[in-house]
């Protein structure tokens, strides 16, 4: 039996949604009963309950096999991963999948990438079979300018000339669907970019062409952005952090991209491009 965490989320629902089309069965932790339907419609065997819950945990590992670790970003994430890895252990559950950062390497100083390593140490530590997926920057973030994109043609980001190799989430859903259902990927990192390195001002490019106009990206100050931003995620702590990462792609990002998702998939990953062609009903006046 195969458990996943954080079914809900955008990661998690897509990788339930390839684990679906695989006809592979899976088990799904969630706190939110409204979901339930939705995830047993795709095969899943539900449990309802949270991860803080020991007792919900304990259920949910019963007579698994593999479980994907794929909780959101917050100051209890530390906590929250290892408690799992520790019922993983009691349980006799053989291998753990965490959904990573491709930024979470030994130099990191951000709280987000430092926190991923610190959970990917614990669980090479605890003796587990264990995979590591390490996805970069997040298409699906880019719907949050859908707004100013289609009003006034522009992106509002803090990113400066920093890259990124942006990956659709179904891309990722489907790596990670794939590592579960199969053996031979026990000790693998498998850092995961789009097929291109953009900065933002190739984002805007990219839009301007699909769309026929001209969007403009526009570098606001990070100061600024964080007052916005701060609207939106109320939790300082999150807030800092997001902040914080944003400020680590505004320095530079990554440089090159990886062909992990093509050695894994036999296939190319979705672009940019493809992104956008797909959600231009969102993005269109």
């Amino acid at each position: 039996m195969i458990l996943i965490t954080g079914a809900t989320g955008k990661s998690g629902s897509a990788t339930a949604r390839a684990l679906s089309d695989l006809g592979q069965g899976y088990r799904a932790l969630i706190r939110n009963p409204e979901k339930e339907e939705e995830l047993k419609a795709l095969g899943a065997e539900v449990v309802i309950g949270s991860i803080e819950d020991n007792q919900s945990l304990v259920k949910a590992m019963s007579d698994v096999e593999k479980v994907l670790i794929l909780l959101p970003n917050s100051e209890n994430q530390l906590a929250l991963e290892t408690q799992i890895v520790d019922v993983a252990l009691q349980s006799g559950t053989k291998h753990i999948v965490k959904v990573s950062s491709i930024e979470a390497t030994p130099d990191a100083t951000s709280p987000i990438p430092k926190l991923h390593l610190e959970v990917e140490n614990y669980i090479k530590a605890s003796g587990l079979e264990w995979t590591m997926v390490k996805p970069n920057f997040y298409m699906q973030n880019l719907l949050g300018s859908a707004t100013t994109i289609k009003e006034q043609a522009k992106i509002f980001l803090p990113m400066g000339e920093g890259k990124t190799g942006m990956i659709d989430t179904r891309d990722v859903g489907k790596v990670i669907a794939k590592v579960l259902s199969e053996e031979g990927h026990s000790s693998m990192n498998y850092e995961i970019t789009g097929p291109e390195i953009l900065s933002f001002y190739d984002v805007a490019e990219t839009f301007s062409n699909v769309l026929n106009k001209t969007v403009n990206y526009i570098d606001l100050p990070m100061p600024a952005y964080k007052e916005i931003l701060s609207n939106f995620l109320t939790n300082q702590w999150h807030l800092d952090a997001v902040i914080d990462l944003f400020e680590g792609i505004r320095e530079g990002g990554i440089e090159e991209k990886t062909d992990t998702y093509e050695a894994l998939m036999g296939e190319s990953p979705k672009s940019l491009e493809e992104f956008i062609i797909e959600h231009s009903f969102i993005f269109k006046n």
